[in-house]
């Protein structure tokens, strides 16, 4: 099977690009969103995504969520079931862009790239990875509170950009995304078992922190988008109900970002030495906000 990373650019038309400055302007996020997002350390709610590109993204996850499926080696990780409670699911797996062509064309979506680099502080985008979270019906796992960063200090500085992007609607009761808002000014704190017990965080986090640890449910119409700071803290509960939880997460940087190690940054990626850009078949550079192309 080919590996779609070997394609730094859309294969299909599933995402119109833009032809001039002004449709890109179409997708500008306001001057209030921005500052909501630097206040806060999110921004919910973004229309990315409409009818037919959400059942297009649904239809190769229930192919590729099949440990045979014949692009399954593809994957930078992939697991059936990421909780530490055999009770509970959650389809946790890295490196869908690799393998099919709606989740390798969503990383090229004009409204995800326009929103990314202007809350990146209008800098160049650049891919570091996806992710795939399924929570099914009546019996889906945690994800535990945790920053992202903390898994990421592989690459440095630190000026990454988290988008996760409903494939369902996003409820309380099926287990939505949870922020602790302003929580991204905390400082880099321990890095919990992803999938484990889901208040762990709380152990290392200080009594004035503990005061404002107050939890906002994101609840989100399918095709909708959130973005967060590296270092918001965020998690999600089980899902209960009737209904599952899909969603598709884009991991982006500013472009200059470098490595910190000199072994490989993703299973089956090609290493990049420490202190080298970050760049190359697995990490492309998405949108230039001076309209340039970057260098691989």
């Amino acid at each position: 099977m080919q590996d779609l990373s070997e394609f730094h650019h859309q294969i299909t038309d599933t995402f119109k690009t833009p032809a001039s400055k002004d449709q890109w302007d179409e997708y500008r996020l306001t001057d209030d969103q921005i500052r909501f997002f630097n206040k806060n350390g999110y921004l919910s709610n973004i229309k990315l995504l409409d009818d037919e590109q959400i059942a297009i993204l649904n239809n190769d996850l229930q192919q590729i969520t099949s440990a045979n499926h014949p692009g399954n080696p593809l994957f930078h990780e992939f697991h059936s079931n990421e909780s530490s409670n055999p009770e509970t699911v959650l389809f946790h797996a890295l490196g869908a862009w690799r393998i099919t062509k709606g989740f390798h064309d969503i990383l090229w979506n004009p409204a995800f790239l326009m929103a990314a680099s202007q809350l990146l502080g209008n800098k160049g985008v650049r891919f570091w990875h996806d992710q795939l979270f399924c929570k099914p019906a009546h019996h889906g796992g945690v994800v535990a509170w945790h920053q992202d960063y903390s898994y990421w200090t592989r690459t440095v500085p630190m000026q990454h950009l988290t988008c996760w992007i409903g494939l369902d609607d996003a409820t309380v009761e099926n287990g939505c995304l949870l922020y602790i808002p302003k929580s991204d000014n905390w400082g880099l704190l321990e890095k919990p078992e992803l999938a484990g017990d889901m208040d762990s965080i709380t152990d290392h986090l200080t009594d004035e922190q503990k005061k404002e640890f107050i939890p906002v449910a994101i609840e989100m119409k399918k095709g909708y988008g959130t973005f967060h700071h590296p270092l918001l803290l965020h998690g999600s509960n089980e899902n209960r109900s009737n209904n599952s939880r899909r969603a598709c997460v884009i991991n982006v940087f500013a472009d200059g970002t470098k490595s910190a190690s000199s072994t490989p940054l993703l299973n089956g990626t090609d290493p990049i030495p420490e202190g080298h850009k970050m760049g190359g078949r697995f990490f492309p550079g998405l949108y230039s906000p001076t309209g340039n192309n970057m260098e691989s």
